[in-house]
């Protein structure tokens, strides 16, 4: 064998050797196509399913930012840095994110639905520090105020089992459109709630509701603290009822709502409240139970919204307890643009000389900015 073919030989085996690597190429597959999110609009805007399940996810929520001045909103009484015998009175502010979601799926037992809502703030307290406890007493400090998970509720049909707000408030509604309706208070609201409740599609509805309370309110044995609730709506508006069973003092708390759509523009509300007495549970020193938290045995709140355009709105709630506790609260309410909203508040507040409390009055506002998404 000369060089030369040697040097064919050679040649020959390279091209062979290449050929079949050629031959054993990997082959990149083609993308799949993408999926994309789908819009799910059976359960309103701002759902999506979520890709490869039936379940349709929305996620919403608002970041909110408070000014509070006067005796009821701002924050009084606080020391001053420069002498120590010296107090001032301070704005009380509060910038609040709160994130929200909702989920829904149907199945062979109804609508599986969830909502959540987790709040994050940072700022004072609004009070007097005068008379503040230890516990409280540098609250007037602006701070991050810590985490809340408001609402962490699941619910199949008609059932809804999780952390909610008592259906004591929930099912009547709230005091009016203003920021403080609770001048007069009508009930406590963060609890663990196991509820029912029947809508029979002809505007009548009820609700059953075994509630644990929270904080000194808390059941203290196996017996729960119930609610149960009726309400009627229609065109012209609505009328509601609660009755709540407090386990705990076993004390009996009642609301009666009505809600009249005098026209389109003007919707007006009245609601009333009893609790029956008891030594322990209405006795100014050792407190309340925890549906009846106003003073007195009766309560009585009322007011309305007058929209004046689609973007503008006038709220007024006006209320009064048996321990001559009088509140009044107005606000305008101007939506910027959508989904920007601007609330400029007045409250009053006035307590008469009672067994809960001596006399005293004072006056407060609160501007609100909030951008909900």
């Amino acid at each position: 064998m000369n060089i030369k073919s040697l040097l064919l030989g050679s040649a020959a085996a390279l091209i062979a050797v290449s050929g079949a690597r050629a031959a054993d190429a990997v082959v990149v597959a083609e993308p799949e196509p993408a999926e994309y999110v789908k819009i799910c609009d059976v359960y309103g805007a701002g759902y999506f399913y979520i890709p490869g399940t039936e379940t349709c996810l929305r996620i919403g929520g608002y970041i909110r930012y408070d000014i509070g001045v006067g005796d009821r909103e701002g924050a009084q009484n606080v020391p001053d840095h420069l002498d120590a015998g010296k107090t001032n009175d301070t704005y009380y502010k509060q910038a609040r994110f709160t994130l929200k979601t909702w989920t829904g799926q149907e199945t062979e037992l109804g609508t599986l639905k969830t909502y959540t809502e987790t709040r994050f703030n940072f700022g004072n307290n609004a009070g007097n520090y005068a008379v503040a406890t230890s516990e409280t007493e540098d609250n007037w400090q602006a701070r991050n105020s810590g985490i809340s998970l408001n609402f962490a509720w699941i619910q199949l049909g008609g059932l809804r089992i999780g952390k909610d707000e008592s259906a004591f408030n929930t099912f009547t509604g709230y005091a009016g459109n203003v920021i403080d309706d609770t001048l007069v208070p009508y009930g406590r609201f963060d609890t663990n709630v196991i509820q029912y409740y029947f809508d029979a599609g002809n505007g009548f509805s009820a609700v059953v509701s075994l509630e644990e309370g929270d904080k000194q309110w808390t059941i203290d044995s196996y017996v729960p603290h119930v609610v149960g609730g009726v309400k009627w709506t229609q065109g012209w508006g609505g009328i509601s009822g609660v009755v709540a069973y407090d386990s705990n003092y076993e004390a009996v708390s009642g609301k009666v709502r009505l809600d009249v759509n005098a026209t389109n523009e003007l919707s007006l509300w009245v609601m009333g409240g009893l609790g029956n007495k008891a030594a322990y549970f209405d006795n100014p020193v050792k407190g309340h139970n925890y549906y009846k938290n106003w003073d007195g045995s009766w309560a009585i709140w009322g007011g309305g919204t007058y929209k004046f355009n689609e973007k503008t709105s006038f709220n007024v709630q006006a209320s009064y307890d048996k321990g001559k506790t009088f509140g009044l609260a107005a606000n305008v309410s101007y939506d910027i643009v959508p989904g920007f909203n601007v609330t400029a508040e007045v409250d009053y507040q006035n307590f008469g000389a009672s067994d809960w409390h001596g006399k005293s009055d004072g006056i407060g506002g609160i501007l609100r900015f909030q951008r909900s998404f």
